[in-house]
């Protein structure tokens, strides 16, 4: 299944709903108005419990006819099985500090980060069994470029229950206009957090604090840079060469791409810049007021062709790229850096580090 939208044959559902926009692949449940946490959680297929159980394995010799008097069941020390209670499926095995974070906490994470007022739940799921699950929610209040290109705010959770990563809260404004995820993290600041999952209720609710905190801190911070780079030129020989920048898969080839020493570079990286240039020059989404021949179009050249024209091998492959640190983070984060030094700079920046 490539979506890996997790299926309960109990209900017969896909564990995904979505706000008014058509879910993945057409599954799941589709609302037309915001739902609360708890609504949220039943329209997700997401109002199940996960228990943490003693792990057992069994000594085999007695099935081929020994008839030595071992014990059957033989408990692995240290060890646990997390269990979806609702259908009785193994989801994992944590050691005993592993503390379960259960989908209703999660949610109420979210709710605690803004007091439960303002936010608005607009996508949730699980993936595979059950063993991940993923929230998206939108923040009250937009960030404003040259007051007519809004960006949203949004919260991003995933947390699993198959011992594999911490629970990950982060922030992510999307454009209105092309629904693209500008993935951006200052210099020296991070758009997210982990928590372990050994954390207390008591610690969370800190961390929920702190998220609030560098939502607002990048929000405000972001409205300035974005509009400060709207308003900076940039010809199409230099964006072509940002581009270039930005997309550049290691050290070699940068020094390349600084020297200008196109013949050096490989048909392969030279045809994918060539594909995000054509997408800076044919959407009707660069060619606004705020983005056409700006650097804050040069940048949503980039993350644009991440979230709208790219190829993934399925939903959850984009997603990974996008949200949870794979190669469109990184490309986005690396275009962020560039056109920052060239606002600075000007064409000098391609040059000198």
């Amino acid at each position: 299944m490539a979506h890996n939208l997790n299926f309960n044959e109990h209900t017969g559902q896909h564990a995904f709903f979505s706000v008014k926009e058509k879910a993945w692949h057409g599954l799941g449940q589709i609302v037309q108005d915001h739902p609360t946490s708890a609504e949220a959680l039943r329209f997700a297929g997401l109002d199940f419990t996960v228990e943490k159980r003693k792990l057992f394995t069994y000594d085999n010799r007695n099935l081929f006819g020994n008839a030595d008097t071992i014990a059957p069941n033989v408990e692995v020390p240290n060890f646990y099985a997390t269990i979806r209670t609702d259908t009785e499926t193994p989801l994992g095995v944590v050691g005993k500090e592993y503390q379960v974070v259960q989908n209703k906490d999660a949610f109420a994470f979210f709710d605690a980060i803004v007091g439960g007022d303002g936010i608005q739940y607009e996508t949730a799921g699980a993936l595979g069994k059950g063993e991940r699950i993923f929230i998206t929610a939108k923040l009250p209040g937009y960030i404003a470029v040259a007051n007519k290109d809004l960006i949203e705010k949004y919260l991003f959770l995933t947390t699993s229950h198959d011992g594999f990563g911490s629970i990950t809260a982060a922030f992510t404004p999307v454009r209105i206009v092309c629904n693209n995820t500008l993935n951006a993290a200052l210099k020296n600041h991070s758009n997210s957090i982990k928590i372990r999952h050994t954390a207390n209720a008591k610690e969370r609710l800190e961390q929920a604090h702190k998220v609030m905190g560098i939502s607002n801190n990048l929000s405000q911070q972001l409205e300035g840079i974005f509009n400060q780079w709207a308003k900076v030129r940039i010809s199409d020989p230099e964006l072509k060469k940002l581009i270039q920048l930005a997309m550049t898969p290691n050290k070699e080839v940068l020094r390349n791409v600084r020297a200008g020493k196109d013949d050096e570079l490989s048909t392969q990286f030279l045809n994918l810049c060539d594909s995000v240039f054509a997408y800076s020059q044919s959407s009707p989404t660069q060619q606004t007021e705020t983005t056409k021949g700006t650097v804050f179009g040069a940048y949503n050249s980039i993350t644009g062709y991440f979230q709208n024209v790219r190829s993934y091998k399925n939903e959850e492959a984009k997603l990974k790229s996008l949200l949870y640190g794979g190669t469109a983070q990184g490309k986005t984060q690396k275009a962020f850096d560039v056109c920052a030094d060239f606002s600075a700079k000007g064409s000098d920046a391609f040059y000198f580090n």
